[in-house]
């Protein structure tokens, strides 16, 4: 497979760079199943605390979202969601590359074993993700504040920037990170399902099938990752997005559940534990796009620079 030393002498800077540009251009094709997903896994939460309310799936939330707010809130919160990949793909991706080539290493034969890649992924993910946590937590905020204005609230914040400032005065740096342990254990499962999927499966398809390198094995790589993601990343997403968005106290603590576990066991208990899987079609719907145009784009872009493939 591509990924030995590369012919260009690739570095960190330069990997980071063609994949923050990457996952910008993904991001933008894929937003609108972004948000239909967070809208999702906060509906049962509304749900169980008002004693009941409205259960649409992905086709009536979309659907919903542009009769009662307007197509252009299919993008809200879109800036930092695109600043947000900017960090935390340009670490993973670079994170990844350089735990393959330096220190877990392939074989003599160029192979990199399962169990490498495994740990890589999960590895990178999670470093990436640990960086990148303000950010998630103010696109799942602003992508969640259009619910809060049909219900005849003020918005949270007037946008990107005034959200960041907003929840550092409110409770400075701990708020900024707030839900960044099921946030960053979500990153490494599904880093493990797309990153560790991506390389073994385009490992497997140039060395046992003999598909040559090039746009369709990336896109056949990309496709088996982008399901395994969507599905070992669910659990920790759903808990992750509910712990972002629930309101906090003048100390900036959460006051709906006190950790990762409790939200956990709460949402079994009021809804049952298929709500882990709350937004699951539109987090593949998004994600199996998203990992197409990412690998697509990243390829052709270490490609024009002259570089190897990943």
């Amino acid at each position: 497979m591509g990924g030995g030393p590369d012919k260009g002498g690739l570095n960190w800077v330069q990997t980071y760079t063609l994949s923050a540009t990457a996952s910008c251009i993904a991001e933008s094709a894929t937003y609108p199943f972004d948000i239909t997903k967070t809208r999702l896994q906060a509906a049962g939460e509304a749900a169980s605390t008002a004693g009941g309310g409205a259960r649409r799936g992905l086709a009536g939330t979309m659907a919903g979202i542009v009769r009662e707010e307007g197509a252009t809130a299919l993008y809200k919160g879109l800036f930092p969601a695109c600043l947000r990949h900017c960090v935390y793909s340009g670490i993973r991706v670079s994170a990844y590359e350089a735990l393959r080539e330096r220190v877990f290493k392939k074989d003599e034969n160029g192979h990199f074993a399962l169990w490498k890649g495994m740990l890589a992924g999960m590895s990178a993910g999670a470093i990436g993700q640990f960086v990148a946590t303000p950010t998630d937590l103010v696109k799942v905020q602003m992508q969640l504040d259009g619910k809060r204005i049909l219900a005849g609230h003020a918005p949270r914040y007037s946008g990107t920037f005034n959200a960041f400032a907003t929840i550092f005065r409110q409770g400075g740096v701990r708020a900024l990170y707030a839900g960044w342990v099921p946030a960053v254990q979500r990153a490494a499962l599904v880093q493990l399902g797309d990153l560790t999927t991506y390389d073994f499966a385009k490992q497997h398809l140039m060395r046992d099938l003999d598909v040559p390198d090039g746009p369709a094995l990336h896109a056949m790589s990309s496709a088996v990752a982008g399901l395994v993601a969507a599905t070992m990343g669910a659990p920790a997403d759903v808990i992750k997005t509910r712990i972002m968005n629930q309101p906090t106290d003048a100390q900036g603590r959460g006051t709906l559940y006190k950790g990762t576990l409790d939200c956990l066991r709460t949402t079994i208990e009021n809804e049952g534990a298929a709500a882990l899987y709350k937004g699951w079609l539109p987090t593949w719907m998004r994600m199996a796009p998203w990992s197409l145009a990412f690998f697509l784009s990243f390829e052709q872009l270490r490609k024009v620079t002259g570089q190897e493939s990943f």
